[in-house]
């Protein structure tokens, strides 16, 4: 019956990993729609969302399920309860995507920003893509090192997002008011997209320690 269990954990595990191989492919789709004004990408990665959702509804599903059947305790039930959690972060990085891909088809047949600053929203795709494959191996490992090293690497996606606002501040901006909050939004989409990433980050360390620590041990706190 504990192999069962046991069993029955690894699949949601491989499930979690699934859903994080999506929504990488989903924020990279998004921005190719983004800097390149491309509708049928665009398109393509709102309807894949309804996938990453779906994903979701299993893994709560198998969670319930499990919670039902066995009535686990101690690390068991941490690690199930831990499990909902983090697909519902992941799923809301997918969310994010699907928002980014909405900006452009919106905007199509135009570019939805300024070439201008196509580099750092580029730039914020690389660092968001690389976050949640990181995401997916620190939860496949339970890995808390890779779950801190997370933490840390978001912030450049904040840095990033700090750039783009100086950028929109810094009084040479000649793009008009609509360009101006479709950066914004699109920025914060990506800015957001990390702070999940550091949320999963942050239920790897609860998981795997029962405690979501403290900066002098080193273990995430920011979320």
């Amino acid at each position: 019956m504990r192999d069962a269990f046991h069993e029955d954990l690894d699949r949601i595990s491989d499930d979690l990993v699934e859903m994080t191989t999506m929504v990488g492919k989903a924020i990279e789709r998004a921005t190719k729609a983004l800097l390149e004004a491309d509708l049928g990408t665009a398109e393509s990665v709102i309807a894949a969302d309804d996938d990453i959702d779906e994903l979701r509804r299993q893994v709560d599903d198998r969670c319930v399920d499990l919670l039902a059947r066995q009535q686990p305790v101690a690390t068991d039930l941490r690690m199930v309860v831990t499990a909902m959690h983090m697909a519902s972060d992941i799923e809301r990085m997918g969310d994010l995507a699907r928002h980014i891909a909405k900006v452009a088809r919106r905007r199509y047949p135009e570019g939805a920003i300024p070439e201008d600053v196509a580099k750092i929203i580029a730039q914020m795709e690389q660092v968001g893509a690389d976050l949640v494959t990181k995401t997916g191996q620190a939860i496949a490992g339970k890995d808390v090192h890779a779950a801190v090293q997370i933490a840390k690497d978001d912030d450049q996606l904040d840095e990033l997002h700090r750039t783009i606002f100086n950028t929109l501040l810094g009084g040479d901006w000649s793009y008009g008011t609509e360009a101006a909050v479709n950066l914004t939004l699109i920025s914060r989409y990506y800015e957001r997209f990390g702070d999940h990433a550091v949320a999963v980050a942050n239920r790897i360390v609860y998981l795997v320690t029962g405690s979501y620590g403290t900066e002098d041990e080193g273990l995430v706190t920011k979320a």
